[in-house]
């Protein structure tokens, strides 16, 4: 076994269990925590595929940004963990059945992998593929890379006028 594989199986293992442990946390806090695990363990899978920009922009992006917005939300919603109990509907068949389902997709995966053709090896990957996707970026794809900038733009002017609609502060509340 190399390093490589090994380096794949404990990321894989990150990733997988930080999957996990948020489906069964019930602290939703912890459960953000343990969604930034995952994060990290497919940016060091992306690192591990050669794709280094896109493991960065995975960190920036999922494990920074999204992760942040989504307990600004939780702070801003005032979620309690104690207000509700966690509800567990059904029983050993609702298991049974579930556990059935993972099975079925995790073989119809096995088999779609299997029978997959990649084509071309990885020897026609570019040295540099930063570069090369920064390339293409503004030379091929300029016009949608400013239209979804001024979508995001409006997008934060929009939150903006949505926050600040009521005009009534948390106090007042």
């Amino acid at each position: 076994m190399s390093g490589t594989d090994i380096a794949f199986f404990l990321l894989a293992l990150a990733a997988i269990a930080g999957a996990v442990m948020m489906l069964q946390l019930t602290n939703v806090v912890h459960m953000v925590l343990s969604l930034v695990m995952t994060f990290l363990g497919i940016a060091g899978l992306y690192v591990l595929l050669s794709a280094e920009f896109v493991a960065v922009v995975q960190v920036l992006i999922y494990s920074g940004a999204i992760t942040i917005i989504m307990l600004f939300a939780i702070m801003l919603t005032r979620h309690h963990a104690d207000d509700k109990e966690r509800q567990t509907t059904g029983g050993v068949g609702h298991k049974a059945a579930a556990a059935f389902a993972v099975l079925a997709f995790g073989l119809a995966v096995y088999v779609g992998i299997r029978t997959l053709d990649f084509g071309a090896d990885g020897s026609a990957l570019p040295a540099d593929n930063a570069k090369a996707i920064g390339q293409w970026l503004y030379s091929y794809y300029t016009i949608p890379f400013e239209i979804v900038s001024v979508l995001l733009l409006v997008a934060l002017i929009g939150a903006i006028v949505l926050a600040k609609k009521d005009g009534k502060g948390a106090e007042d509340e």
